[in-house]
């Protein structure tokens, strides 16, 4: 049995606590599809509700921490060396289709650098988490990046960018260039997730772009954990800064980004 430290305890709880009301709100999704309006407005309630419950239990038991959320924005602590960046509900596409694919995800940002994140499915109860020096974990079992070295046998995640959203032209030639190479190329449609699916091995590598820290920040740690290599989508240090991504395994993650930069 793997022991939580203090911090990503408090971490989990509130991912926990959110997600018990996530899952009863999930529940009740599929009986909204006939109102368009109805079931957004109820998919709206649900998010604020899940970043109230996680700001509460955060502030709680740690006071003074920054807070970054989707909905609410940055939030100023009186303690400026810590930061939470929270997404209380990533994948809300899914959710509002009845599609048991989003997440809870947490990060703490500590003196500019991700110090421990947990990216939570209510749905199936997948609980990925990870401490800077520890690891990354799925529960109690410890998590690898998939060892494939061959990039024709890689199956890789991205995001498609949707109505009013992103650089779909580009996206297009960044996908012609590695679909046409590789066994497989899957859009599930929550960027916490497909990080978290790295790390766990389940996909090869992910890249994507126009995302905000709140949808990687737990993720990119995760991946460098499992032995992950994080990089932007045009090879910088720090997708937190540039708000893209391209991870994948030390050998896979070369021909990616190599992909990604012809199709520039």
């Amino acid at each position: 049995m793997i022991t939580h430290s203090a911090l990503i305890k408090v971490m989990i709880d509130a991912a926990r606590k959110a997600g018990r009301a996530l899952a009863r709100d999930f529940g009740e999704v599929a009986e909204l599809q006939v109102s368009r309006k109805g079931a957004a407005d109820y998919v709206s309630a649900a998010d604020l509700k899940s970043e109230q419950t996680i700001f509460e239990e955060l502030s709680k038991a740690r006071p003074g921490y920054g807070f970054l959320a989707e909905e609410r924005g940055m939030i100023e602590g009186t303690d400026k060396t810590h930061t939470w960046i929270v997404d209380p509900l990533d994948g809300t596409t899914n959710f509002l289709h009845a599609m048991p694919h989003f997440a809870i995800n947490i990060a703490l940002q500590r003196e500019g650098q991700i110090v421990a994140g947990i990216t939570y499915n209510p749905a199936n109860a997948d609980l990925f988490w990870t401490e800077r020096g520890r690891g990354a974990y799925l529960n109690d079992r410890r998590l690898r990046v998939a060892a494939r070295t061959k990039f024709d046998e890689a199956v890789f995640a991205t995001g498609i960018p949707f109505l009013g959203h992103g650089q779909h032209a580009r996206f297009l030639k960044e996908l012609h260039q590695v679909s046409q190479r590789v066994s497989g190329v899957r859009r599930f449609g929550a960027a916490a997730l497909d990080l978290a699916w790295v790390a766990a091995g389940r996909f090869d590598g992910y890249w994507e772009r126009d995302l905000n820290a709140w949808d990687i920040a737990a993720g990119i740690l995760m991946v460098t954990e499992a032995g992950g290599v994080v990089t932007d989508a045009d090879g910088a240090a720090d997708p937190l800064l540039t708000g893209s991504v391209c991870v994948a395994n030390a050998e896979l993650h070369g021909p990616l980004l190599e992909r990604l930069r012809a199709a520039a």
